[in-house]
């Protein structure tokens, strides 16, 4: 749970942003301010107790500001109240941890009581096989509630470490089979109590020392991280022997990474060989490439880098590499003000637009002419009718005949009138009494045509053709000879009763055919075929007459 303090210097830091971004400054993030692997877990053993708990801020501060986020301390191994938790720094631990969310507390749990009594491996042994059959139990269960209670349930329990070597009560080689047996009970009794969230790393010497630290492995359903303490000492000459060297820090990673493991770094430093800045340099390289949860250095002679006084140029290796880099002090940028130079309104002339009148053209009225729609007569059969010649004149008196034979050679005293006909009567025939009525001409009077049987047209003889058998007079050769019927019996049509059927268009009048053997000739004039359809055809005709009374008869 953050403190206030905590978020006092939040609300600080928040108000100091934004001053400085008020003013205009920028804040200088180059990627490289945080170094690589900086976002590891680091801390150091300074102290079991308060000392150690106080010293992690001076540690910070001699490191450049370095936050120090794993706190690490032990348990006291020589009777099992120590172990059950029952020792008072605990409770600064724990209020260091609740101090801040992602800070980790690292506590190295012992496995026996008289943990550094030097106990033989028969007794080792035999301590071991009473804690695989649960002698042991209550004791780590009394430990997981302490935590608990405490309030750091999420605490990496580090047990029984550096099983492998020859130091511990809780070493493994004496019976590794039963001492696997023991750790499970351990981690099964802690995890059994309500509340607890541990982390259970399994940390061994690194090499093989007394026993190959693999064939303790307990399991991976007990086990969540693979640690490894790391000193600077055998086997092995050099770091990259260190590395190399079987159960080395490159089997570690192997098997770490095989089994799904996290890996830890809970103890390194230096030892055997002193004051070795290029060992600090190459395991801090070796954490920045592997990445482990965590690592805390053990910060006590002969081992330390800050602590201890004997070992400056590896301290000074350490604070190299692990001392953030600063950015320089933040210049506030002045922000100087752009002058603001007036652009000069240029006023654009108006130039009027003249206004041109656009011409009114008098759209020309051009008539439409009247072009008439010639009549064109629709072309019906023309049933011929007997050829009626109409006079020109008045209607003449004519008297009723009567049967006066005339003489033979006495012309009539008829006057002759040019458009008279002059009944012809045969000698010396007496005409029955069935008398033709004359033909009285009639005004011309549209009929309508209609089919009506064919009357044949009487041949009257031509007076030059036979003069001697026709003594009868003719008449003058200026008066046209009507075509009158014979005097045998007349057929007298009877009235045409016209058909009630739709009237066909009105037949323009025709020039009146010349007869046979006429000295009548008449000439066509064609107007082209346009006109001609408007007017009908037109003939222009001549009529010769060489009879007695012509005037040039010579005979």
């Amino acid at each position: 749970m953050p403190r206030p303090r905590r978020r006092l210097a939040s609300t600080c830091i928040g108000t100091v942003t934004a001053g400085l971004l008020a003013t205009g400054a920028a804040l200088a993030t180059p990627e490289n301010d945080r170094p690589e692997g900086s976002d590891i877990a680091m801390g150091a053993y300074l102290d079991y107790g308060p000392p150690g708990v106080a010293r992690i801020p001076h540690l910070s501060s001699w490191l450049g500001g370095k936050e120090i986020r794993v706190g690490h301390t032990y348990l006291p191994g020589d009777r099992w109240a120590g172990i059950e938790g029952g020792v008072s720094f605990l409770e600064d631990w724990a209020d260091w941890r609740r101090a801040e969310d992602d800070r980790m507390f690292v506590l190295n749990v012992p496995m026996q009581e008289r943990n550094e009594g030097r106990v033989s491996d028969y007794q080792v042994a035999r301590l071991i096989r009473a804690g695989a059959s649960g002698r042991y139990d209550r004791h780590f269960q009394r430990l997981a509630e302490r935590l608990v209670e405490l309030g750091v349930p999420d605490t990496v329990i580090v047990l029984g470490w550096e099983m492998n070597g020859v130091t511990y009560t809780h070493r493994c080689a004496p019976d590794p089979e039963n001492w696997k047996v023991y750790w499970r009970r351990i981690v099964t009794t802690m995890r059994a109590v309500p509340g607890q969230k541990f982390t259970f790393d399994f940390a061994p010497n690194r090499g093989t020392d007394a026993i190959g630290w693999t064939k303790c492995y307990p399991g991976d359903d007990v086990v969540d991280i693979i640690g490894m303490d790391s000193y600077d000492q055998g086997p092995g000459q050099t770091f990259d022997d260190q590395i190399t060297q079987p159960y080395g820090l490159q089997q570690q990673v192997d098997f770490a990474k095989a089994h799904g493991k996290s890996i830890s770094y809970p103890e390194w430093g230096l030892f055997r060989r002193g004051d070795n800045p290029e060992y600090v340099r190459r395991m801090l390289k070796w954490i920045t490439q592997h990445k482990p949860l965590y690592h805390t250095i053990t910060d006590y002679c002969p081992h330390g880098v800050w602590q201890c006084k004997d070992n400056p140029d590896s301290a000074k290796a350490f604070r190299d590499a692990l001392t953030p880099e600063r950015p320089g002090p933040v210049v506030p940028t002045p922000v100087v003000p752009t002058p603001v130079v007036p652009t000069p309104v240029v006023p654009t002339p108006v130039v009027p637009t003249p206004v041109v009148p656009t011409p009114q053209v008098p759209t020309p009225q051009v008539p439409t002419p009247q072009v008439p729609t010639p009549q064109v007569p629709t072309p019906t059969p023309v049933v011929p009718t007997p050829a009626v010649p109409t006079p020109v004149v008045p209607t003449p008196q004519v008297p009723t005949p009567t049967p006066v034979v005339p003489s033979p050679q006495t012309p009539l005293p008829v006057s002759p009138s040019p458009l008279v006909p002059t009944p012809v009567t045969p000698a010396p025939v007496t005409p029955s009494p069935v008398t033709p009525s004359p033909v009285a001409p009639r005004p011309q009077v549209p009929v309508p045509v209609t089919p009506s049987p064919v009357v044949p047209t009487p041949e009257v003889p031509d007076p030059d053709t036979d003069p001697e058998t026709d003594p009868t007079p003719k008449p003058s050769p200026a008066v046209p000879t009507p075509q009158v019927p014979a005097p045998s019996p007349v057929i007298t049509p009877g009235p045409v009763t016209p058909k009630p059927e739709p009237t066909p268009p009105k037949p323009l009048p025709q020039p009146t055919p010349p007869p046979v053997n006429s000295k009548h000739w008449c000439v066509p004039l064609n107007f082209g075929e346009w006109l001609s359809k408007l007017v009908g055809t037109q003939s222009v005709c001549i009529k010769l007459d060489f009879g007695k009374n012509s005037g040039i008869w010579p005979f």
